[in-house]
């Protein structure tokens, strides 16, 4: 059987949701510009959805960017590919149709600036939010620097951030990143209805 292919696959549910499935042959669902474009274009593509659902593998949400591919950039190159990105996670943090991440396993780096993004993440028992960029001497650059302090305040970021911790489901959700912790097997539904 060929490998799944990478991207964004999108798949209606009844009364106007949208799951939009991050997968890639690893599951680990790293982000490229232009995924951010497709999820950013949702909905112009989808007109009559009434919201957004992205989902990840049982193992996975996202790990972020490649970091190999970051990794060969020059520094005019880096600052264009952040700026891109930023514009792009703003694109759906502006839309007037809600987004909403629905998170298992890991969520890290720019997939967890993905999902500052959305209007409101849920997230299973075994979830893991973080940003470990300062552990390889890296910043986010999609806009999480800026909508984390948001969500929890700015000594609490900086701390996490410099720190690079993370939080577990349960820490996540007496912080307030999370509004709802679920079974998996209720997660679309719990996000449908947020």
């Amino acid at each position: 059987m060929p490998p799944e292919p990478t991207g964004v696959v999108a798949r209606m549910h009844p009364e106007g949701v949208v799951e939009l499935h991050l997968q890639s042959p690893d599951g680990q669902n790293r982000l490229s510009l232009e995924l951010l474009r497709e999820l950013s274009a949702c909905p112009a593509v989808h007109p009559s959805a009434r919201r957004f659902v992205i989902t990840g593998s049982e193992r996975c949400f996202s790990v972020g960017a490649d970091l190999n591919a970051i990794a060969g950039l020059d520094a005019p190159t880096a600052w264009g590919l952040a700026r891109q990105g930023q514009r792009w996670l703003s694109a759906i943090a502006d839309s007037p149709v809600p987004f909403v991440a629905a998170l298992e396993g890991y969520c890290l780096g720019g997939g967890l600036d993905l999902a500052l993004a959305c209007h409101a993440r849920v997230s299973t028992p075994g979830a893991y939010l973080g940003h470990h960029g300062a552990k390889l001497g890296l910043v986010t650059g999609w806009g999480g620097t800026q909508r984390l302090p948001r969500l929890i305040g700015r000594a609490r970021a900086l701390e996490h951030l410099l720190a690079a911790q993370g939080w577990s489901a349960k820490a996540a959700r007496a912080e307030g990143l999370v509004q709802a912790v679920c079974d998996p097997d209720a997660l679309l539904s719990v996000a449908s209805r947020i």
